[in-house]
């Protein structure tokens, strides 16, 4: 059957571990050379497999790895970032929490609030943001494809407060802030009284499909405030990154 021998193949040069030309792929799964060759070619064509130094020797390609790790569960992930974020939120003192892009939005997954009693803190909830009015989800589609920027650009953009950007000159400009800055900010634009900073967390093969963010009281949350949280996340998004991109690979 043709599936269950490109199944064959991808598990064949996934168990070597290191680059396949097609006759170690025949001595491996007992396929005929010339089927080899026809299997190799269409994997390659959908960037299943990939050939990175052109010298006809096949690895994993960049396609099956993203498939791959978009098919963690929340609680994998939560598991594997929730000392990292636990961290942050005792250096901050403020509620940070980790967002996931989803099909055609951006979720709150995990929380982490400040252990200390003393201390008055926001807690984002869980759940759906829009792509439009939320600094956890504002810094992923900044970081996002062209063409997915333009469905969120061209789409309906609800305002939540007055201060949330529906016009999309407004947003083209904040989107080019946030990439110049690496971070998001969201000042009332959900609801008033309340603002938050995002960065963008790059994980291996699929790019920006986290953020990690903090939130709390506008009062608390000057611009100052949130230039400095803004590029202390960015240092927890890439620790954020490390480890999630090592759990890929253990």
């Amino acid at each position: 059957m043709h599936l269950e021998r490109l199944i064959s193949v991808l598990e064949a040069i996934a168990i070597a571990g290191r680059p396949l030309a097609a006759n170690e792929l025949q001595e491996m799964t007992g396929l005929p050379l010339p089927t080899c060759y026809r299997l190799l070619q269409l994997l390659k064509e959908q960037r299943l497999l990939e050939d990175p130094d052109s010298n006809n020797r096949y690895v994993i390609g960049e396609r099956l790895v993203r498939i791959a790790f978009l098919a963690k569960t929340d609680a994998d992930v939560c598991a594997v970032t929730a000392p990292v974020l636990k961290e942050a939120t005792r250096e901050f003192g403020e509620a940070v929490f980790l967002s996931r892009f989803r099909k055609n939005g951006v979720s709150i997954i995990h929380v982490e609030t400040p252990a200390d009693p003393s201390i008055s803190y926001i807690h984002p909830g869980l759940g759906y943001r829009p792509m439009h009015a939320c600094s956890c989800s504002k810094v992923i589609a900044a970081f996002a494809d062209d063409a997915f920027r333009e469905l969120i650009l061209n789409g309906p953009m609800k305002a939540y407060t007055d201060q949330t950007h529906t016009v999309r000159h407004d947003l083209e400009k904040e989107f080019s802030t946030i990439v110049k800055n690496g971070f998001a900010e969201c000042v009332e634009e959900i609801e008033i009284g309340v603002s938050s900073v995002a960065a963008p967390v790059h994980i291996e093969s699929a790019g920006a499909v986290f953020s990690v963010g903090a939130i709390g009281p506008i009062r608390r949350f000057t611009a100052k405030h949130r230039r400095a949280l803004g590029k202390n996340l960015i240092d927890v998004a890439g620790t954020i990154s490390a480890s999630i991109n090592f759990s890929q690979h253990n």
